[in-house]
């Protein structure tokens, strides 16, 4: 058997137990611990030099037991910061402008999402500082290695940007903290990772 496709092999399984894991341990949280969890991070990016000196800011919207970003996203839009959310088009991912919550339907798994039909999020290399990505997960390591649902979207959507992963943060909650996640060679990390 060829090595490299064994290891591919041990570590889609590895990734997929650990996968498995961080999403029982999630689903296990208390609403008040969830809620909890939430406002501390609200606080905590509000108050991060990255969101101030951002006009626009790559969000995602909080799905099923995910961290809620419900405040963070409607905080932002009332200080008048550029707002873009992830849209799902077949095998890629793009952000496009909100202007308020109720400008999402319901998308890709029933995560709520922009039609499509604002404007979507150009990347400039030499003008991308003005831009800060937080970005889901469902597992971390303290190397900064982050666990998605397996797709891929968010390492596709930062390797051909790579000026914009210096600007990322992955949010989640601390019983998504492993010791080490297995990783791949398009695996993205994000700059940092706060858990709360």
């Amino acid at each position: 058997m060829d090595m490299s496709v064994r290891t591919d092999r041990e570590n889609r399984i590895t990734k997929a137990e650990i996968r498995r894991k961080a999403l029982a341990r999630r689903s296990s949280m208390s609403e008040e611990e969830r809620k909890g969890a939430s406002l501390r991070m609200t606080d905590r990016i509000l108050g991060h030099q990255w969101f101030y000196r951002s006009g626009k800011l790559l969000l995602f919207v909080g799905f099923g037991t995910e961290i809620d970003t419900t405040e963070l996203i409607t905080e932002a839009l009332r200080m008048g910061k550029m707002v873009f959310l992830p849209r799902v088009e077949g095998a890629q991912m793009q952000f496009f402008r909100i202007f308020s919550m109720q400008d999402l339907q319901a998308g890709y798994r029933g995560i709520p999402e922009p039609d499509g039909t604002t404007e979507m999020y150009r990347y400039e290399e030499d003008a991308c500082r003005d831009t800060f990505m937080i970005m889901p997960g469902v597992a971390f390591d303290a190397y900064r290695n982050r666990l998605g649902y397996g797709k891929g979207f968010y390492d596709r959507y930062l390797g051909e940007r790579p000026r914009l992963a210096e600007h990322t943060i992955a949010i989640g909650f601390q019983c998504q903290m492993f010791d080490e996640i297995p990783t791949d060679e398009f695996d993205c990390r994000p700059y940092q990772v706060l858990l709360f």
